[in-house]
């Protein structure tokens, strides 16, 4: 067998095993082994196709031939053949410049290139199922969001939050991902989910795959859920993708008779999960897993994921204390690694979280440390029909009505798109909290005073979240530098250019008088405003 492929794209070819093996085939581990060149060696995992196929998917991390060979549970030779690989001349940024990987300084994601990647995910936890009509409306939403600039979709592999097992919205054109008794995956189901994720992916927009909610593990055991993530793996890994290992990998079903022993089954068993992906996953792809807090401590061993997500609360401006504190903890904790908020205030959730809390949760967190932000639109995530909502969760409770379509307008999706915008234009990376550098500035006091992040002697950007009454500083200003201040509306992205800024003696730069000290008043609407100073 000869394959031609391309560097980075993944090449898919088939196999037959003989049907009258003792095995279920469907059981049957069965590998891909590809040695390059150079001698480098790649141990694929292939997944059942249904039938007596199994098919793997590969992606060649450099160009040149590989030779490759087919090998089952037991160690036979099946399928020996070659893959001639040519160099990637597209356009796509994630086969341009290779899948994510971790900083060396270890706070933010970029490309296998070394270019860094700004993570602005959206939340589409229920996206594979069938109440988002293939092609139609699946290209609608996404489509809206390429134009948005999200560069993430965060979206679940068929094992959803907010329903029992087998409950009938978790549906997709096939049925369901797995028998009701657990013993089979059901392939078509995972056809019609390759349809979107590799749709996603031709989009330049990364999946973050979520194997399943948390407490689906009581319920299937962690040998089935192990080969639930096997087949995540051999079917999506070789694209540019993230691995979530669950959704609120730690917190109990709903309605759990013994949330404390279910808990601590979740949490030792998503352990073993973790290390289990780490180990088969040939592409080494980022692995985090999605929390009730921080993922941290969803996990006994928190060495096992590459990335920290944060779920600071859906209180509205009420969540702002427990967000900017779990955000600075979070950043701040060792071992170093990055840190976002993958979940906070739905926009319209209780009706409310509107688009100015958007805002606020998203700059209190870049400005603290985060390398990027997750939104999410209530009735998005489940997915929401306007002649059909989704209903009720476990608890009798329904989130909200807003159909999908309604939600995909709501406009914090497309503010949160400019700020991602505006921070591209700078290092954002190299963007450090300095607190100190405004005054008043945010306080366990006062979280509502300004946010203040920069680069020393290149870059100041600070946040207010409402238009300040009183005095306002900019202090430890370098001496003998000139920046250019300027006020940007985090509304529609417009400017307003203030000019040259020079210290003063005192190292400082009077932005505002403030109330009672005359017609001085730099912000020219009442509303949160972005300053930022360029050297």
């Amino acid at each position: 067998m000869k394959i031609h492929a391309v560097q980075n794209l993944p090449v898919e070819f088939g196999f037959k095993i003989n049907a009258q093996r003792k095995e279920k085939l469907s059981a049957l581990d069965v590998d891909v082994v590809f040695w390059a060149s150079n001698g480098d060696k790649m141990t694929v995992p292939a997944y059942y196709a249904g039938d007596d196929e199994f098919r793997v998917r590969f992606a060649a991390p450099e160009k040149g031939k590989y030779v490759f060979s087919v090998v089952s549970g037991s160690k036979e030779k099946i399928v020996n053949g070659t893959i001639e690989v040519s160099a990637y001349d597209g356009a796509n940024p994630l086969y341009k410049r290779g899948r994510l990987k971790v900083s060396a300084n270890k706070k933010y994601l970029e490309h296998s290139d070394g270019t860094p990647f700004f993570w602005l995910g959206d939340t589409w936890w229920m996206g594979l199922c069938k109440r988002l009509l293939w092609p139609g409306e699946f290209q609608q939403l996404l489509q809206d969001r390429v134009k948005k600039g999200f560069s993430v979709v965060q979206i679940i592999a068929g094992l959803y939050p907010d329903m029992p097992a087998f409950d009938p919205r978790g549906k997709n054109e096939a049925g369901f991902p797995w028998s009701k008794d657990y013993k089979h995956l059901n392939p078509l189901y995972f056809e019609m989910a390759d349809l979107r994720i590799e749709r996603i992916v031709r989009a330049g927009i990364v999946p973050c795959i979520v194997g399943a909610w948390g407490y689906h593990l009581p319920w299937t055991g962690v040998d089935t859920m192990k080969k639930h993530w096997r087949n995540l793996i051999a079917r999506y890994g070789a694209y540019p993708v993230v691995w979530c290992l669950a959704g609120e990998g730690a917190m109990a079903y709903y309605l759990s008779k013994d949330r404390e022993k279910d808990t601590k089954f979740q949490k030792e068993g998503w352990t073993e999960i973790a290390a289990y992906v780490r180990k088969i996953d040939p592409y080494k792809n980022l692995i985090t897993i999605h929390p009730t807090n921080n993922s941290r401590d969803q996990l006994e061993k928190p060495e096992l994921i590459d990335f920290e997500m944060l779920q600071t609360g859906h209180g509205d401006r009420g969540s702002l204390p427990n967000h900017v504190n779990s955000v600075a903890k979070s950043v701040r904790r060792k071992p170093q690694m990055p840190s976002l908020v993958a979940e906070v205030c739905y926009e319209g959730i209780g009706e409310f979280c509107r688009q100015d809390v958007q805002r606020l949760m998203f700059w209190s967190a870049i400005l603290n440390g985060t390398c990027g932000h997750t939104y999410g639109a209530n009735g998005i995530w489940q997915l929401n029909r306007r002649e059909k909502p989704y209903g009720p969760s476990p608890h009798g409770m329904s989130w909200g009505d807003t159909a999908w379509d309604e939600a995909m307008s709501l406009p914090g999706s497309t503010q949160l798109g400019v700020a991602k915008k505006l921070l591209e234009k700078y290092e954002w990376w190299k963007l450090e909290p300095h607190p100190e550098w405004i005054e008043p500035h945010w306080t366990d006091k006062d979280f509502s005073a300004p946010y203040c992040a920069g680069i020393p002697r290149k870059l100041r950007i600070c946040y207010f979240p409402h238009m300040p009454w009183g005095q306002v500083k900019i202090c430890k200003l370098e001496k003998g530098l000139i920046y250019w201040a300027k006020l940007f509306n985090p509304v529609n992205g417009t400017e307003k250019p203030l000019g040259k800024v020079r210290a003063d003696k005192k190292g400082e730069w009077i932005v505002q008088k403030g109330w009672g000290t005359g017609a001085f008043f730099t912000f020219p609407l009442y509303q949160d405003w972005v300053l930022l100073m360029e050297r």
